[in-house]
């Protein structure tokens, strides 16, 4: 395909990876964030197109998904579809985007949907190493259609060998594994510490990391870094923080510099302006709040705000009108939004219940963010450190060590053991033979993951899910409902799901979602019916959680939380958006997704063998929930435009 800039010239491992394409194929890319992976990808999707063949691209996670089905719409137009849970446009398009979830589940319900697609690619392959998604990327792989090629992206994988081989043995056709270790700009990486800049790991010894006493350190101040990027002509900039309120604090301390002529000031509140009128969020709150920012050239960006506002402030920054955006680490997982420097406001962040230095891998995808390729010749990385609070060790693991390897997190569910036990019956158990775990592990670890497996097989069977080598009625149920089959699937056995009134359906899939955040009080409802709905699922989980941990599981079906019980209420009876959020402690981003992923659960009910009666109620309690700011698909049909 044409480049995209002018004088650009292929690299090598871009050459090579399109030459395999060419021959039909399959082609795992290991390349820094920012070498250039997605023209490959924008290669096969040219030749699948031209030569009459579907495709499917595949993302980690939803808002990845619509910003590629904008791109791609733009590049081929009228050729583009997109699934997702939250939105389902042109289903049969030859292009069709989608969630790794999305496919997983089609290969394993509806293998027979794919049989006209010969490609698909896999963005971001690496997240297979994530703990609580891995699993899906795995048996994506593993039960890959054999009449279907593939094309991984991937950052750096320094055990792209191992990994390589295991796909290989799993595949008949051919692999090529391209590898590039060089960014086509290079990065030059600086430390704020002690109120100082310099830009050698050793020079930080002189700025207290040497043995010297550790006291009268200088401020290390945001601000003065923020000037000298200024003064150093380094804008546009992607300053990382790990906390929300800390993007918002930031950005607003940086209100101190204006970053824009007045000229550029008129420009961008004009078509902020124009975006907030088109996405209806005029007089939105949190809208009126960062037009002040974005006044100034400033923005911050994170899962709390509301998804078409995050739209809006991603268009500004790539139009280049943005020239600092202040954002957590969400911001660098495959979303193009590249800028000359990159700046992280620490270097260490939480890891589920660990608070420590960050993974090599981490560090890179978020610095490989900034060097514009065909815009800049260099891209530069900031990291603000303090003797207090890393040691020297901690920050020279990161910049001497190389990514860590992908390690599977291999752990089949109960939906995927049902699905598969359905077409390979008791040699589902095989299965685990052929994954990415199996391969890498050690035999005790082998061992100890397929008992996992044969202990919630055996949970499947106690509780009544598989009878005499066959799915019962409620297997079928459950096999359709990923991520919380069996305290769904435990009700409709128990016939509760149909004794559930409309508004009793959207607060039920409300609370299987919904996770409080850690410390957060348990709330007492006076509402009779979500005390009945609290009572009845409690008494479900302990039941299902009893058996789990006399099985020894590793992990637990989720309770029931009913803290957003009131709010979705209220929404089912029609109340504006604003006032449900004034009666709440989260972020709208936040409600939003969440309530999406109310609506996701309800209609993957709807697949099931469910009765008329209750499915007529499952359609109404989403077309009560699924309207205004909660539609993704009327949200995402909204941002696709020429502009």
């Amino acid at each position: 395909m044409e480049p995209k800039e002018k004088n650009f010239q292929l690299d090598d491992f871009q050459k090579n990876a399109i030459a395999a394409v060419s021959r039909d194929h399959s082609v795992l890319v290991s390349a820094p964030t920012g070498a250039g992976k997605t023209l490959i990808a924008e290669y096969l999707i040219q030749k699948c197109l031209k030569e009459d063949r579907a495709v499917i691209y595949t993302a980690p996670v939803k808002a990845l998904s619509n910003q590629k089905f904008r791109e791609f719409e733009l590049l081929f137009p009228g050729k583009v579809g997109i699934i997702t849970g939250d939105v389902n446009i042109n289903p049969f398009a030859p292009l069709l985007i989608m969630t790794t979830e999305i496919f997983r589940n089609r290969i394993l319900e509806n293998p027979g949907s794919l049989n006209q697609h010969s490609w698909i690619i896999f963005d971001e392959i690496h997240y297979l190493d994530n703990i609580e998604r891995g699993t899906v990327w795995e048996e994506s792989l593993i039960f890959l259609p054999k009449h279907m090629k593939f094309v991984g992206l991937s950052a750096t994988i320094p055990n792209v060998k191992q990994f390589s081989s295991w796909l290989k043995g799993i595949h008949p056709h051919p692999i090529h594994i391209i590898r590039e270790d060089q960014r086509p700009v290079p990065l030059h990486f600086f430390f704020q510490c002690n109120g100082r800049i310099c830009d050698d790991l050793k020079k930080l010894e002189k700025e207290g990391y040497g043995r010297r006493r550790r006291r009268g350190f200088a401020p290390n101040s945001p601000l003065s870094l923020i000037h000298h990027l200024v003064r150093a002509d380094r804008l546009p900039c992607i300053y990382f923080s790990f906390s929300r309120k800390r993007c918002e604090y930031l950005a607003r301390d940086a209100m101190e510099i204006n970053f824009l002529t007045e000229e550029a000031r008129e420009q961008i509140l004009t078509i902020y302006d124009e975006y907030c009128t088109r996405y209806d969020l005029v007089g939105e709150e949190r809208a009126e709040s960062l037009r002040k920012l974005v006044a100034r050239g400033i923005a911050y960006h994170h899962a709390g705000i509301h998804p078409m506002l995050k739209e809006i402030l991603e268009r500004l920054f790539t139009g280049k009108r943005i020239k600092i955006i202040f954002a957590t680490e969400t911001f660098a997982l495959g979303i193009n939004m590249p800028a000359r420097t990159v700046v992280l406001d620490e270097l260490k962040k939480s890891y589920g219940k660990f608070f420590r230095a960050l993974k090599v891998r981490d560090y890179y995808q978020m610095a490989g963010r900034s060097g514009r390729r065909g815009i800049d010749k260099e891209g530069f990385v900031y990291s603000r450190v303090n003797p207090r609070t890393i040691t020297y060790r901690e920050i020279a693991t990161i910049f001497k060590s190389a990514p860590e390897k992908i390690r599977s997190r291999f752990n089949v569910s109960y939906a995927t053991i049902l699905n598969l036990y359905e077409t390979h019956g008791e040699n589902l158990l095989d299965i685990h033979a052929l994954s990415f775990h199996y391969f890498q592990e050690r035999s005790q670890l082998r061992t100890r993951q397929l008992e996992q497996t044969k202990a919630r097989l055996a949970i499947l069977k106690q509780l009544g899910y598989i009878h005499a080598g066959q799915l019962t009625e409620k297997g079928h149920f459950a096999k359709k409902i990923h991520g919380y089959e069996l305290p769904i699937s435990e009700l409709f056995g128990y016939g509760a799901l149909e004794d559930l009134s409309v508004r009793q359906l959207g607060i039920f899939a409300l609370a299987a979602v919904f996770e409080p955040r850690a410390g957060a009080s348990k709330r007492k409802f006076k509402d009779e019916e979500i005390r009945e709905l609290q009572r009845v699922t409690t008494a479900a989980i302990r039941g299902i959680q009893r058996f789990e941990k006399k099985m020894q599981l590793s992990y637990l079906s989720k309770k029931f939380f009913y803290d957003l019980s009131d709010s979705m209420t209220n929404w089912m009876k029609n109340e504006a958006f604003d006032k449900i959020l004034q009666k709440l402690q989260i972020d709208e981003g936040e409600v939003i997704r969440y309530y999406r992923m109310s609506i996701q659960i309800l209609r993957e009910m709807l697949e099931t063998p469910a009765a008329d009666q209750l499915k007529k109620k499952i359609r109404q309690a989403i077309g009560l929930i699924d309207r205004d700011v909660i539609d993704a698909e009327a949200q995402l049909r909204k941002t696709v435009d020429p502009d």
